[in-house]
């Protein structure tokens, strides 16, 4: 009866296996990574030949994955039933000299889509519904001081309605050295609660801040930086509230890691019990709460973001040209 039963198991696990395209491994440092997902988790390829992947969030009513592709100035969407479609073009610029689209993406508490865009240098939100999706848009954040933002990045919604974003160089084409730079820094703002045409700068300390996310209680903001020489995220403790920073230091810095793995700082998604899974080098790194980094799902790729499904069973990656999602306990 052996034979057959270990016969019965091989081929099994060789069936489980077809299933999946194994782009990478499970790197575990901590035993707690095992409470978040099983030893023998494999990546699934989604979808792929993207440009450059960032963005993902998923639409839960729908069961659908939105992301955008930077260069292309598009928007995908995935779901299990019809696969890969285009969402919407353009993204996040409209005119026609071929800059960059939009980045950061994410559902608001109204249930609107607002988008990072790099082209157009401003924040937004589409002027329709998101089973309706058209490109026009609403302003939410274009300048400060009067000077044009460089290209926001990332974006969260905090529960007061506040929105926080990002504002790096990289869609300007010559990045610092662009003529068409207005700003002198890189800044982390936040919106007015009632008015979101004001904004605020919260901290321009970063060379390159690029995504973020709050803890559970809204108590912490993280940032990555996306400096190959500063490769770190942020913690940022808040005031009740979410007006300013009360106290900040370096939650996690990969700095050694940098070149070994390909990847820097990047998108970034707290679970609801606060552990963090942040894209970085060798793919998305998870962390307890605590700033040790638990673990490691190496996708292979420099992975730009990643996002959860409705129930946080499933996390999607947004991997250079690829599209992954794995298995979460």
């Amino acid at each position: 009866m052996t034979k057959p039963i270990l016969l019965t198991l091989c081929i099994a696990t060789l069936l489980s296996a077809c299933k999946h395209d194994a782009t990478g491994d499970l790197s575990i440092n901590d035993g707690r990574m095992l409470q978040h997902i099983a030893s023998d988790a494999r990546l699934d390829t989604l979808s792929n030949g993207y440009k450059w992947s960032e963005g993902p969030v998923w639409l839960d009513d729908q069961q659908m994955l939105l992301w955008s592709d930077v260069p292309d100035n598009a928007i995908y969407q995935w779901t299990e039933a019809e696969g890969t479609k285009t969402y919407l073009r353009p993204s996040g610029y409209l005119g026609q000299d071929g800059r960059e689209g939009s980045n950061g993406l994410i559902i608001n508490a109204d249930g609107d889509l607002v988008l990072c865009q790099h082209g157009e240098r401003i924040l937004a939100k589409m002027a329709t519904p998101v089973d309706q999706p058209r490109p026009r848009f609403t302003p939410i954040a274009t300048n400060y001081g009067g000077r044009k933002l460089n290209s926001p990045n990332d974006v969260v919604q905090a529960s007061n309605g506040t929105y926080f974003f990002t504002d790096p160089p990289y869609g300007l084409p010559q990045q610092d050295d662009d003529p068409a730079k207005e700003l002198s820094f890189e800044g982390i703002y936040r919106t007015h609660v009632d008015r979101t045409e004001y904004i605020y700068l919260l901290d321009s300390s970063l060379t390159r801040p690029n995504g973020l996310a709050f803890s559970p209680d809204e108590k912490y903001l993280y940032v990555a930086n996306s400096d190959p020489k500063r490769a770190i995220w942020m913690q940022y403790e808040m005031s009740d509230n979410l007006e300013k920073i009360v106290s900040k230091k370096v939650f996690f810095d990969a700095t050694s890691m940098v070149g070994d793995k390909k990847g820097l700082p990047d998108g970034l998604k707290v679970t609801k019990d606060g552990t963090i899974f942040a894209t970085g080098p060798g793919g998305v790194l998870v962390f307890d709460p605590d700033g040790t980094h638990l673990g490691t799902i190496e996708t292979g790729q420099a992975t730009a973001n990643c996002a959860f499904n409705a129930d946080e069973s499933k996390l999607y990656m947004t991997a250079h040209s690829y599209i992954f999602s794995i298995d979460l306990l």
